[in-house]
């Protein structure tokens, strides 16, 4: 019924109350099954809302599908010398979507006044963004005039360029986001328009015609809409996109990845002919993390930690519960797809002599009884921590599994509630101090992410060193000593560095992958098929 009822609404909306057929229409279709609560960019806090947000909303700059920081609503930027002073200079043909409030039927150019308004929300405390985080290291921005927008930084930081790029910075204009509604009626700049959004049921965007971005000469976007569904059975999600109601899957889920892969992570042959498959690397570290600062648990000495990272099969892990998506991670925290990922930082392997070694070691030392381990995860994850449980209780380690809620799980982590815990760390921007700052000392949770609590003098004087090297060869070196450092500290077990999936219609064309899992939609462009 819920299908049938889209595809009225999809006919109303598109056809705007003309009764036309709206078959010629291109308009793409998928499922969140995570749910979107807000259309504001200032908490566009996760993958649902950043998806749904990028497709109304640009920024000063943009990511290409290499990570590559390319212009957008800026034309060009000049950097200072002492990479302090960030100058922008923004296009003069950007225009936020029409609206009742504008008096030009095309929208209101977008000035550097918008963007000095925009980033005054990010830090507005009323407001309270989950993004004012991005300007911690800006001591102040201003507007010159209509076209020059400036930022100034209270240290140098290489990976700002890159924060830039996130949603949280998205241009609103200044007079719509007064509007307590503006969460669910925005109005961007972007090669999407909002249209209606019934909660929980369908979100509907439509083409701009009047955006500013071209590609081998034709204008952006090639789609004439979008329509979000918000089934939240990942199953049923499945179903619709096997029988051709959605156009496109992210990821994969338990209930459907044995029909929809081989053990070894290929498509299914039966669906060749049907769907079109994507793999690729994925910004994304899954991991084990264990508190520092924990002086009861096991888990205090080194020797346990290590004999942890040594004593499960990461391969025959990812084989047999993940069917080969992943790589598995034997190398440092930073994943494969990161710029400055160093094949050389040497991980931990499967060696169950040595694991066990280490733990009869301790147990020598310290008496035979260590006591019970206990790993925390959500159900998501359990199969994986039963696997690495099973594993380490025949090389003689005791250890039990707490399992949590998933908002549960995640505000205990955050708040170092936790002594051994599953984690990921998804990338926010494609610079490794993203990573490495999860480890800096003046980073402690709950006021940053270092949830490990880990110190170390040695590591936090080389992060505090890279953030003013502006040479990336130099600065990957820090980057990859610092790496090294967390590892031999056994600071956390490398589980898999993760892998973007997508699958799409056949009839889709031009939906790139990227490593850090966007959704860019103004490339794409879907052939229609004939009845």
């Amino acid at each position: 019924m819920k299908i049938y009822l889209s595809i009225f609404l999809l006919i109303l909306l598109f056809s705007c109350g003309d009764n036309k057929d709206i078959s010629h229409l291109s308009i793409f279709k998928y499922n969140e099954s995570a749910g979107i609560n807000s259309l504001d960019p200032a908490f566009s806090k996760d993958q649902a809302s950043v998806w749904a947000v990028s497709q109304l909303f640009n920024g000063l700059v943009q990511l290409d599908s290499n990570l590559n920081v390319k212009p957008s609503i800026a034309s060009s930027w000049v950097i200072s010398s002492n990479c302090l002073v960030y100058e922008f200079y923004l296009r003069n043909d950007v225009y936020f979507h029409d609206h009742k409030n504008f008096n030009n039927s095309k929208g209101r150019r977008v000035t550097a006044y918008d963007f000095k308004h925009s980033f005054s929300r990010l830090i507005d405390e009323d407001i309270a963004s989950p993004g004012r985080w991005v300007l911690a290291n800006v001591s102040s921005f201003d507007a010159l005039n209509d076209s020059v927008f400036i930022i100034n930084l209270k240290n140098p930081f290489p990976g700002f360029l890159g924060l830039l790029t996130m949603q949280y910075c998205s241009v609103v204009p200044i007079e719509i986001t007064k509007s307590l509604d503006f969460h669910s009626n925005p109005i961007g700049t972007g090669p999407f328009k909002f249209q209606l959004w019934e909660n929980g049921e369908k979100l509907i965007f439509r083409k701009n015609p009047n955006y500013f971005e071209y590609s081998n000469g034709k204008a952006l976007p090639l789609l004439d809409g979008v329509a979000i569904t918000f089934l939240r059975d990942k199953q049923a999600a499945f179903l619709q996109f096997v029988i051709g109601n959605t156009d496109f899957l992210s990821g994969i889920d338990a209930s459907y990845k044995d029909e929809l892969l081989t053990k070894e992570g290929l498509l299914n042959p039966k669906y060749n002919n049907k769907i079109n498959y994507q793999i690729q690397n994925y910004l994304n570290t899954e991991y084990l993390g264990f508190l520092f600062s924990d002086s009861i648990s096991p888990i205090k000495y080194l020797k346990i930690r290590q004999a942890i990272n040594y004593g499960f099969d990461r391969k025959k892990m990812l084989r047999y519960l993940r069917n080969n998506i992943g790589t598995p991670a034997v190398n440092g925290f930073i994943p494969k797809g990161m710029p400055s990922f160093n094949s050389n930082v040497i991980g931990y392997n499967y060696d169950p002599e040595r694991s066990k070694q280490l733990i009869n070691e301790i147990k020598v030392n310290y008496g035979d009884d260590l006591g019970q381990i206990k790993l925390s995860t959500t159900s998501s994850y359990l199969d994986l921590c039963e696997y690495i449980q099973n594993e380490l209780a025949k090389l003689g380690l005791d250890i039990s599994i707490d399992v949590n809620p998933p908002s549960t799980h995640r505000q205990m982590v955050a708040t170092s509630k936790l002594s051994f815990f599953r984690g990921s760390w998804i990338a926010d921007y494609p610079d490794a101090e993203n990573y490495l700052s999860l480890f800096y000392s003046k980073n402690f949770s709950p006021n940053g992410p270092n949830y490990t609590h880990f110190v170390n003098s040695s590591f936090d004087s080389l992060y505090d060193i890279s953030l003013s090297e502006v040479n990336d060869s130099i600065r990957y070196k820090y980057y990859n000593l610092m790496d090294k450092i967390i590892i031999d500290n056994a600071q956390i077990v490398p589980l898999y560095y993760d892998n973007v999936l997508r699958f799409t219609q056949k009839n889709i064309k031009g939906l790139a992958s990227n490593p850090i899992n966007m959704l860019n939609l103004k490339y794409v462009d879907k052939m229609l098929v004939n009845p």
